[in-house]
């Protein structure tokens, strides 16, 4: 049996679930989220503690088990507190700006790059940092990692979109002649 899938998920204070048509409705402070349970997994909410079950012990369902407590657990966590995400800009010029609903890089390309912010997620700029805050985990990971595809950091120089806690390895350039 699953090892994270068996335990019991105590909701925060503040955020109630319910279950609807083969779906988990998780609402608290910051927002409300929902997730299909997939086929052979049942879920069950008594007292604020939501059990997570498994019908079979086919391989499907036993991978699925895990993976839906966490997913709920996170979706607790999220419209209790939220969810963040950092990026970091290095190198000369390279400026993050917010038009709207557009988050607009001007990364060393001729041009600048305009991305849409995905709906729920809040968009924070302070000088060379980017903060993404929303309370779907997925969908902070997922946008965080669209904007760092736009310029990735490079070995050499450092320069490019790197997440704030993301070390880059520094590689040595070319040795002079003799």
């Amino acid at each position: 049996m699953s090892r994270v899938g068996k335990m019991p998920l105590e909701l925060p204070k503040g955020v109630k679930a319910s279950i609807v048509a083969g779906a988990v409705n998780i609402e608290g402070p910051k927002g409300k989220l929902t997730h299909k349970v997939p086929n052979g997994i049942s879920v069950s909410v008594e007292n604020g503690v939501l059990l997570v079950v498994r019908a079979g012990d086919d391989r499907q369902s036993r991978s699925n088990h895990g993976t839906t407590r966490s997913i709920l657990e996170n979706m607790a966590l999220g419209v209790d507190k939220g969810w963040t995400r950092g990026l970091e800009l290095n190198g000369v010029g390279f400026t993050a700006k917010l038009q709207g609903t557009k988050l607009v890089l001007a990364v060393g390309f001729s041009h600048d790059v305009e991305m849409e912010l995905p709906k729920g997620i809040k968009c924070v700029i302070e000088k060379n940092q980017i903060k993404l805050e929303s309370a779907d985990r997925d969908a902070v990971g997922l946008f965080a990692s669209k904007v760092r595809k736009v310029q990735p950091p490079e070995p050499y120089l450092g320069k490019g979109i790197k997440y704030v806690e993301e070390v880059v390895r520094r590689k040595a350039g070319k040795a002079g002649k003799k």
